[in-house]
């Protein structure tokens, strides 16, 4: 098992596929890195020598973003755009679709659980009935 960007990549993988496993390497990068490399697209993750992985990690670490750089790079822009209250902020806060996704109907997973306003189950309204007949 190799290590690339400190992910653990199994040994019987293509490496294009092997290098999808880190966060921020697609099928697009990971193709890119093997032609920047010069390695060739069907070589096996288990086949590469050391000095391999080494030019493999040195290319990644000069041309892209990958992991926790990555993590925190995308964190700190959401922060900075809550921070400067734009329209895209204020949908981050509040919890709701930010690129223009209808609300109405769908969106339920990023809004959270259905909550009732301004209805009473059974048991509110019979004791909201109770405390009006006992004024009576």
């Amino acid at each position: 098992m190799i290590r690339i960007s400190g992910v653990n990549i199994q040994n019987n993988l293509p490496i294009t596929f092997a290098l999808t496993r880190v966060h921020g390497i697609g099928m697009a990068s990971a193709k890119k890195i093997l032609k920047g490399v010069g390695f060739d697209k069907a070589i096996r993750s288990h086949e590469l020598t050391d000095e391999q992985i080494r030019t493999l990690q040195v290319f990644i670490d000069q041309n892209f973003k990958v992991e926790g750089v990555l993590k925190s790079e995308v964190s700190d822009n959401i922060k900075r755009i809550c921070e400067i209250h734009t329209y895209r902020g204020w949908r981050h806060i509040r919890g709701l679709p930010v690129r223009g996704q209808r609300t109405r109907s769908n969106a339920r997973t990023r809004k959270g659980k259905k909550r009732t306003v301004g209805a009473l189950s059974k048991e509110a309204w019979a004791k909201v009935d109770q405390v009006q007949n006992s004024s009576k």
